[in-house]
């Protein structure tokens, strides 16, 4: 079978079968592509896939695409190896998919905050005007649920039900979850409504339209985008005097830490973030180890 056709056949199989997200399909395509650049076409047969070929197509991402790294390279041999493992579970005959090995790298490392940073980040708004209530909602709301920003920038205000302070995300396309709100977060989310004159749908919106353009608009061109809150978030940390680089997903990590430290389970944790794979999740036991040493130092004199 031709690359070409196996390659849509898989594709459709990821949309219909496996129901992923559009952008995960988007990634899916994208990597074999590349893979069909390097094979300088798309008229080759799957059937001559071999582990060679592979790992001669592992070295050319590497290193043809400056900056990439690891985890990136890694990115596109795993495509290349569901790929392969389509193609086996529709006896579409290939290279085994278990041939491919990942280039081992070292444990991720989760950037957090401190509670004296958190402490800062919060109170470094000036709350006088609608887009720093806006902005301190925004920060409070991830830390308070530890939602993606792709989750919060879909949030519409109907979606969140203030007076019982939890609302339900979709995550990972079509699963669903239950987020609980802080008394903080609906206290401020409930500051910046209010000081709202508008009838966008969107929880949380730009405020620099001209008011001329007002009638004009539709709810999709005042959501706010992800590039727009992680640099608030980024300017917020410098006026707090934050050195580390964070983002909305550091605050993400200080909530699943945050946790952590107050023992809770990683099973809950899990259920939390929305990890489909409890090995993800294991990522945060860095902060028990102080608490492992508690214990320790009690019962090991």
């Amino acid at each position: 079978m031709k690359f070409n056709e196996a390659k849509i056949k898989f594709l459709n199989w990821l949309e219909i079968i496996k129901a992923k997200s559009p952008k995960t399909i988007e990634q899916y395509n994208r990597h074999l592509e590349k893979f069909e650049i390097y094979m300088k076409g798309n008229d080759f047969l799957v059937e001559n896939i071999d582990l060679e070929l592979a790992e001669w197509f592992r070295t050319f991402v590497h290193k043809n695409w400056k900056h990439i790294s690891i985890k990136t390279a890694n990115a596109y041999m795993i495509s290349l190896r569901s790929f392969l493992k389509y193609l086996e579970k529709t006896w579409i005959k290939s290279l085994s998919p278990t041939s491919i090995d990942l280039i081992k790298q070292e444990q991720r490392q989760v950037e957090f905050l401190s509670e004296e940073e958190l402490y800062r980040l919060f109170r470094a708004p000036d709350t006088t005007n609608i887009i720093w209530k806006r902005d301190l909602a925004i920060i409070t709301c991830i830390y308070s649920t530890g939602l993606r920003i792709s989750e919060l920038t879909a949030l519409n205000i109907n979606d969140i039900n203030l007076s019982k302070k939890e609302f339900v995300v979709r995550w990972k396309w079509k699963k669903l979850r239950i987020v609980y709100l802080t008394k903080e977060a609906v206290s401020k989310i409930n500051a910046y409504l209010e000081a709202r004159t508008d009838n966008y749908s969107p929880l949380f919106i730009r405020h620099n339209f001209d008011s001329k353009n007002f009638k004009n608009l539709c709810d999709e061109d005042v959501r706010l985008s992800r590039f727009f809150i992680t640099t608030m978030i980024k300017e917020m940390a410098i006026k707090a005097y934050i050195l580390k680089d964070i983002s909305a997903h550091t605050l993400r990590h200080s909530f699943a830490t945050t946790l952590l430290n107050n023992w809770a389970d990683l099973r809950s944790i899990q259920e939390l973030l929305g990890h489909s794979s409890i090995t993800t999740t294991q990522v945060y036991t860095h902060v028990t180890n102080p608490k492992l040493k508690e214990i320790h130092n009690k019962f090991m004199k």
